[in-house]
């Protein structure tokens, strides 16, 4: 229950004003003050200086929502801003942080959702008297930055994220699987980091621009530059500045744009297409890739010291299948995303069904599972998903116990090899441990009981990675 907290109400429909104020006052026991346009919003935080959050749309009359979450924070730096917009507008979500905004519900509203918010800004709101300049901390299933996860593997990567965070600088190289939620991370790290999260966090996918445009995109370039440039145009790296700068896919980048984007790194300057004149910028670069990027620097497709240059801080993210403890919170998670608005809404899985979802390996990770809920909610019309409404692939697997074992014995072609197999297990078991340590060797060790050179002498042996 939510207790002793005053909150301000800014709606300009009098209907949902309404709801939500009379949602607040049935739900919590907190104080629920209202306004109608920022004028008046603004009148009532200068009267009252104990409001602890502002929930108000950004789609407001006269001035925007955004005019008054800055000019709210500035009279008052304790209060915590929840911005209600549509889901989906990353601009408007930019803009919105830059503002001061601290928390985003979707339009329309989910009051569950809503209420969970509002605890998490409680917290928020408890780092904010101790003293602390940061932002609330990765925890559970809150679902911050929209990561979930309660899972040990993905508490040490919310551990990972908060360490980088306490630091604006040092590039931060993500490395996991297709789908496993890395520009997710990247995001989070932005958001989290208190310089650069009041300055522009950019995406960059290196692989899904061609080839001969992502120089233009990344450098810029200036009028009469080549056949076409018509007017000067300023490239994401300047865009970037004194923000993040997220690079996904980045081993498929060409050597030779690698080349001065180590230049970049290196001196942090630059030179748009065409110019003679250097551009000083201060950025930190988050890339991402699925690809193993020491092995493409061994087969001399990645230059080595470029490798070295993004690697100072390493994150890995798990896959969805060494996870599946999460799969219950992903999967009302992505519920509550896309029953919006249905009239025959998905309530819950069997529990047969559930244990169905955990069985299944999950090759596209957390999008495949997301894909398959969106699916879900579009076709299937009873309140309840069972087992027959899973698609075929998920019928025929049996409980993840019985799985794993179908699966070790399948990998020997039947052949019970009794000392192959106690390798398999035991590589798996330390790889476990490792994940669930975020690749510590020595908190791995002490989880296996066993010496860490022992530990260090079987990873090295046996070529395990992350």
């Amino acid at each position: 229950m939510v207790d002793n907290l005053t909150i301000l109400v800014v709606e300009q429909d009098e209907i949902q004003k309404s709801r939500l104020v009379n949602f607040f006052k049935k739900n919590t026991r907190a104080s629920v003050l209202h306004a109608v346009e920022p004028s008046s919003a603004l009148e009532i935080i200068n009267n009252n200086r104990y409001i602890e959050l502002l929930i108000t749309d950004l789609f407001l009359p006269a001035k925007s929502g955004l005019d008054l979450i800055q000019k709210a924070v500035s009279k008052n730096p304790t209060l915590v801003p929840i911005a209600l917009m549509p889901p989906g507008d990353r601009r408007l979500i930019v803009e919105s942080l830059q503002a001061g905004a601290r928390f985003h519900v979707g339009i329309p509203y989910d009051y569950k959702e809503i209420l969970e918010v509002v605890k998490n800004c409680l917290e928020y709101q408890k780092l904010l008297h101790m003293g602390l300049n940061r932002k609330p901390a990765l925890r559970k299933s809150d679902g911050f930055c929209g990561i979930i996860g309660e899972s040990p593997p993905m508490q040490g990567l919310f551990k990972t994220i908060e360490s980088v965070s306490s630091c604006e600088h040092g590039n931060i190289l993500l490395q996991g699987e297709s789908g496993t939620g890395k520009e997710l991370v990247a995001r989070a790290i932005h958001d989290l980091t208190s310089e650069r999260s009041r300055h522009n966090f950019v995406p960059v996918n290196c692989a899904a621009i061609p080839e001969d445009l992502l120089e233009s995109e990344l450098f810029g370039y200036e009028k009469g530059a080549f056949t076409g440039a018509n007017r000067a145009k300023i490239g994401r790296l300047k865009h970037a500045d004194k923000g993040s700068l997220f690079l996904d896919e980045i081993g498929d980048m060409r050597p030779g744009l690698q080349a001065k984007l180590l230049r970049v790194l290196q001196e942090q300057v630059f030179e748009p297409i065409g110019s003679v004149k250097s551009i000083k910028i201060d950025i930190r670069v988050i890339a991402a890739t699925n690809k193993d990027l020491e092995k493409l620097v061994k087969e001399e497709n990645f230059r080595e010291d470029l490798f070295y240059r993004l690697n100072v801080v390493p994150v890995s993210l798990p896959p969805l299948r060494d996870r599946t403890e999460d799969i219950p919170h992903l999967v009302e998670k992505f519920l509550l995303m896309y029953n919006r608005g249905r009239p025959h809404a998905i309530r819950e899985f069997t529990s047969e069904a559930m244990q169905k979802l955990k069985a299944y390996d999950w090759p596209g990770n957390v999008r495949e599972l997301q894909n398959l809920v969106q699916r879900l909610c579009i076709l299937h019309n009873k309140p309840t998903v069972d087992v027959d409404a899973l698609p075929e692939k998920f019928k025929k697997l049996d409980s993840p116990e019985k799985s794993g074992l179908l699966q070790t014995e399948s990998h020997y072609n039947g052949h019970l090899d009794f000392h192959a197999m106690t390798v398999d297990f035991e590589n798996r078991l330390i790889l476990h441990a490792l994940f669930k340590t975020n690749w510590n060797k020595k908190e791995a060790a002490k989880l296996l009981k066993m010496k860490r050179t022992t530990l260090l002498e079987k990873i090295k042996r046996r070529n395990l990675r992350q």
